[in-house]
């Protein structure tokens, strides 16, 4: 039986700005955004006691919350911090999966300080979080990645808690459907209409019955309600893509406007892009217009992208796929896609 830890650093952008900045300390803070327009990345846990949280609009935080403070952010400094948290990580074990800057997997079962308890071990990497990067995160104990990712999620902030095999079955029963792990707001709400509402209900289901109603999800429906999840802790995930996106100050409705701005996100996404060995094939336009509908287009080259020359002929043509605008546009993103199979880490988005 494996021994999986699941680490998730508490409202990582905005602990990382009150770490920074010592008189953001104890106040209520938005990363992202500012009262009159945009999203919040992340909220300290100050600004969550009024409501706010991420991907919430900044413009409704601000009312929930009159005196949150906005703070750009800056993602070069997360990464900087997440990487001195992933070399804690890997003082344990090479098993180590990141999901994204501020949490990861990793896989204990056998691991270099030939340490038996995984407990003993999550408590430790916290600690050493605490005392060399000053941020606290939580952990969750288990024997697969499902019920580690639960159980990090169950006493936050500065959590730990375990679930054991013989635990882990009357703990899923009785956990509320919207918390599993893959279950999103839609998702739930059919399951809702089907009368699931606890994982005990959705046991009542076959196999058969989910696929019907959940698609190819269905099959990992079945499996984690009753404690079965086979996924292993992979060390070394795929780059799907590197992007980057801008929300615009305010709403523009002109071509010259629009092209300038997209020239912006175009240069953040070649900083970033030039700096991996990997190369794709695909450019992605993501257009947010005012009224928050979205429209992407793209476009394969045969060819790897390998110039900043190839990036701006795409760019430029897919950019005359919008032009006259139909509507006022509030953000704009580009995305480089299908990178090559030696390719390596996972999607990276940025936001400036």
């Amino acid at each position: 039986m494996r021994k999986i830890i699941h680490i998730d650093m508490d409202a990582f952008f905005a602990s990382v700005e009150q770490l920074d900045n010592p008189t953001l300390r104890g106040k209520a803070i938005a990363v992202g955004g500012n009262k009159d327009r945009g999203v919040i990345a992340a909220a300290s846990y100050e600004a969550r006691k009024y409501g706010v949280k991420s991907a919430m609009s900044s413009k409704i935080a601000a009312r929930m919350c009159p005196e949150l403070i906005f703070v750009k952010p800056n993602f070069e400094r997360y990464k900087e911090v997440s990487q001195q948290i992933n070399a804690i990580f890997h003082r344990f074990t090479n098993l180590v999966e990141p999901l994204s800057l501020d949490e990861a997997f990793l896989d204990v079962t056998e691991n270099f300080i030939k340490m038996p308890s995984a407990t003993f071990i999550a408590q430790t990497i916290k600690t050493e979080i605490l005392n060399e990067v000053g941020l606290i995160a939580s952990a969750g104990v288990s024997y697969n990645k499902f019920l580690a990712k639960l159980a990090s999620d169950q006493d936050k902030p500065n959590g730990l808690f375990v679930i054991t095999p013989d635990e882990a079955q009357r703990y899923i029963d009785e956990m509320p459907i919207h918390r599993f792990y893959g279950v999103g707001t839609v998702m739930a709400d059919k399951m809702h209409e089907l009368q699931i509402y606890k994982g005990k209900d959705l046991k009542r289901f076959t196999i058969d019955q989910l696929t019907h109603f959940f698609g190819k999800t269905g099959n990992y429906l079945f499996q984690i309600c009753r404690g079965v999840d086979e996924r292993p802790v992979i060390a070394d995930r795929l780059r799907k893509s590197i992007a980057a996106e801008k929300t615009l100050n305010q709403d523009i409705f002109d071509s010259v406007s629009f092209y300038s701005q997209t020239e912006s996100v175009m240069n953040s996404v070649w900083e970033r892009y030039n700096r991996i060995e990997k190369r794709g094939k695909t450019i992605t336009l993501k257009v947010k217009f005012g009224d928050f509908t979205i429209s992407n287009r793209s476009k394969t080259s045969l060819l790897n992208i390998h110039s900043k020359d190839q990036l701006v002929e795409i760019t430029n043509e897919l950019m005359t796929k919008f032009i006259p605008l139909e509507k006022p546009v509030r953000l704009i993103g580009i995305q480089i896609s299908n990178f090559n199979e030696e390719s390596y880490v996972q999607t990276e988005l940025f936001q400036i």
